[in-house]
């Protein structure tokens, strides 16, 4: 509408203690190989994160440029955002900077990461194990 600001969509994720998450997680610069290239740095940060933050794997792939898994989160906890977030900060963290745009200093970013994840709550044994396979 004219004169009118279009509201701004606001995404909320699920917050359900003890659930099955599927995520898929993608660096920005799609098509390169970053995550292969530096495996054991991920999977320090995987390792650290759960080892604060700990949570169930019950798969994981990692590819050159994204990354699928499914947790399964402790019963009374629900953040697994925060144990992804962790995860993607110890990874950039390892990683030497690159040439890096003025609005990614200020955040404090790498820009090796896109800003966002897909997450999908498993609803059932069926799903959670099409979501494995």
């Amino acid at each position: 509408m004219l004169g009118q600001s279009a509201a701004m969509s606001q995404y909320t994720r699920p917050h359900i203690a003890g659930a099955a998450v599927f995520f898929t997680v993608a660096v920005a610069a799609r098509g390169t190989d970053v995550l292969t290239t530096h495996i054991e740095a991920l999977r320090a940060a995987v390792r650290d994160t759960r080892a604060e933050r700990p949570f169930g794997v019950a798969a994981w792939v990692v590819l050159p440029d994204h990354m699928h898994c499914v947790w399964q989160l402790p019963m009374g906890d629900s953040d697994y955002s925060v144990r992804m977030g962790a995860i993607k900060a110890r990874f950039s963290m390892a990683l030497e900077a690159r040439n890096q745009r003025a609005s990614r200093i200020l955040r404090r970013e790498k820009g090796i990461w896109q800003r966002r994840f897909y997450e999908h709550h498993i609803r059932d044994e069926n799903a959670f194990r099409a979501c494995v396979r």
